[in-house]
Parts: structure tokens; C-alpha cells; sequence
């Protein structure tokens, strides 16, 4: 019988340490080689020419070159999936979140020398996220200059709550495909609400980076706070973020609950929350994404009579979420990135298919 063929590795990281770790973890999986280690940018620019590995993990701070810098000339040179490694710390998440915006296909934290029984979980996850990002789609990065905030275009928040409800989930590569789905909403767009698999202390960095470039203001959702046009809310990274009533008003509700599909925040949890009180006046996108979430409360949105689309295979990184919910018959249009917002505009305002397939 044929042996698969291994998924090729390459490791940069400054830290002798780290890399002997994040060496020995990868070399544990039977899919999984480490073709090349490097310390700094420069080696690794020589190792990855040589090997032209599958997936290339990255450090942030490193002499000679920084991670970002080097990431934006990989990416501009010779796109290869990228798995960031980096610190849990807020810096860190700044820089992240501008990782994946050059991009970089997902980001893990930094393994603890002192992890004990932690470190099988710790294993299991980057090996999880080295295998998706050898099956992502990766594109060369078009060097733009850096966009500015939009000036006096962001509404003052209006003192009712809107009808219509666009939510949102998104998991590996949602970063940049919700960039390019907020960031084409007009400033009195209805009310939208996110879920966006990251973990804590990354959700508030990104909702600061999405409301710099978008008109509609963006922020991380809180308990109990009103639900207004114009604006979007974030899930945290440690709660789920589900819709409710308060007499008249939409309301944010988050809960610490089990993690649905392995998440908190879960897109399911979200789209059921949507569905459940939103119903007819509800429109929901399940966009790029490794795994099921979000397919299963996709399907309750349509089935509550609200609209729904998913992001196409050839514009996602990773087609997991969208393509379940397309296997279920939970998505009414299957649509490209570039052209999902328009959609949702279509529909909140009562119009049919903006685009169609």
C-alpha cells in the first residue's frame, strides 16, 4: 500500500530551545517532517529555498529581521503556509493580528518549558494547525499601503435597536475575510455580530484593527449592551456571544458555557442565538474555516427564515465550515468573498440575489 506523503516542516525560531521542542512535538506525528530548523530569517530564507517545505513555523522577535518582516517578503516572494508562534501577551496579539494580515495562515502560542501534562494538549493542537495550514490556500501578498481610518464617516450610535441582524462566524483565515466583508459595509449598516475563533486576550487587538479600517464601528461585544446599527461586536476570545431581547432592544448576551464543536466562542452558538430571537429579520455568512461550527445554527437560520450564504471553495483558506453547511443545505448562496457583502446589504433591504450562481 502507498505511504502518504509527509507534510515537510520547517522551523524558525531564535531560541535553540524552542526549536528543539517545537522539532521534537512535529516528529512525533507520522504525517509530519522536520525538514529544516533555522535561528534567524536569513538561514531560514536558504533553508526554505532548499527543502521547499509544505508549512513554515515562524517566531515573531528574532535578530536580524523581524518575523513580520520576513513573513511579508515569504509571502510576496513565495507564498507557503505560515503558523506564527507567538507570545500570549497584548503586544504579542497586536502583532498577530498584523500576521495574519500578511498572511499568515494561523498563529499558536508558545509552548511552556513547564506545560507537565499539559504539553499532549499543547502537541495536539499545533499539530491540528500544521496539518490545516498544508491544505490552505495561500496567495501572493500585493503590497498596498497601509489603509487610514475613514474620517467622519462612522454614525453616532442611534437610540433604538435596528430589525435586521447580520451575524457573522468565521475560524482559519476569517481575519482577513471579515476585514474585506466589514470594511465594504456602509456606516449605517444594520447591527452585526461576530464570531471569530481566537482565543482571549487576541479578540480585543482585532476588534481594534477591524474598527481603524471599517466604517461601521467595531468593537469587542460585553454583557448586557445594546445591539445598534452601524456597529459590529466582536466575541471575546474566552466567552460565547449569543443575541437576546431586552423588552424592545437587541441585546449582547456572553456566557462561559461548555465549548460547542471544541469552541468558546462557537459560531453555532451565535447563529442559534440569531435564529432563535432574530428569525425572519435575520442574515447570517459562515466564511472561511477548518471544521464543522457553524454549519448545524446556519441551517437554523434559514429554517427560521432568514437568509443565508457561505463562502465559496476557491476564495476560503481552509473550506471546512462553509463546505458542511453547504453538505447540509444551509446555505441559500454559495458565494466568492468579494462578493458577500453586497449580498447581505441585498437582503436587509428587502432585495433578492445581488449576485447569482
Amino acid at each position: 500500500m502507498p505511504v502518504s506523503r509527509k507534510i515537510r516542516v520547517v522551523v524558525v525560531d531564535d531560541s535553540s530551545l524552542m526549536r528543539a521542542i517545537l522539532k521534537e512535538i512535529l516528529s512525533q506525528a507520522a504525517d509530519i517532517e522536520v525538514v529544516g530548523i533555522a535561528g534567524d530569517p536569513y538561514q531560514a530564507r536558504e533553508v526554505i529555498r532548499e527543502q521547499n517545505p509544505d508549512v513554515v513555523t515562524l517566531d515573531v522577535e528574532m535578530p536580524r529581521m523581524n518575523g513580520l518582516d520576513f513573513l511579508e517578503k515569504l509571502m510576496r516572494l513565495k507564498p507557503t503556509p505560515v503558523v506564527m508562534v507567538s507570545s500570549l501577551t497584548e503586544a504579542g496579539s497586536d502583532i498577530t493580528v498584523r500576521a495574519l494580515e500578511l498572511g499568515a495562515v494561523d498563529f499558536v502560542a508558545k509552548p511552556q518549558v513547564d506545560l507537565a501534562g499539559g504539553m499532549q494538549a499543547y502537541a495536539g493542537m499545533l499539530v491540528d494547525k500544521i496539518r490545516t495550514a498544508a491544505n490552505a490556500r495561500v496567495r501572493r501578498l500585493v503590497t498596498r499601503p497601509a489603509p487610514s481610518a475613514p474620517v467622519g464617516e462612522k454614525l453616532a450610535p442611534v437610540l433604538r435597536s435596528t430589525e435586521k441582524i447580520i451575524a457573522l462566524g468565521a475560524s482559519t483565515g476569517g481575519t482577513e475575510a471579515l476585514k474585506e466583508v466589514l470594511s465594504a459595509l456602509p456606516a449605517d449598516a444594520p447591527a452585526i455580530l461576530i464570531t471569530q475563533h481566537m482565543p482571549e486576550r487576541f479578540t480585543t487587538s482585532f476588534a481594534k484593527r477591524l474598527d481603524s479600517l471599517c466604517r461601521v464601528h467595531v468593537r469587542e461585544a460585553t454583557d448586557g449592551e445594546r445591539v445598534l446599527p452601524g456597529h459590529a461586536y466582536l466575541a471575546p476570545g474566552h466567552s460565547h456571544l449569543e443575541l437576546a431581547r431586552s423588552g424592545a432592544n437587541y441585546v449582547c448576551r456572553l456566557h462561559q458555557g461548555a465549548p460547542v464543536n471544541r469552541h468558546r466562542p462557537s459560531v453555532d452558538v451565535l447563529f442559534d442565538s440569531v435564529a432563535r430571537v432574530a428569525g425572519l429579520n435575520a442574515v447570517a455568512a459562515l466564511l472561511t474555516g477548518m471544521g464543522a461550527d457553524g454549519a448545524q445554527g446556519l441551517l437554523h437560520v434559514r429554517e427560521a427564515g432568514g437568509r443565508t450564504v457561505a463562502q465559496d471553495e476557491a476564495s476560503c483558506v481552509v473550506y471546512g465550515m462553509p463546505r458542511e453547511a453547504v453538505n447540509l443545505g444551509a446555505a441559500e448562496l454559495v458565494l466568492p468573498l468579494g462578493e458577500i457583502a453586497v449580498q447581505l446589504l441585498a437582503w436587509t433591504h428587502g432585495k433578492e440575489k445581488a449576485f447569482r450562481i
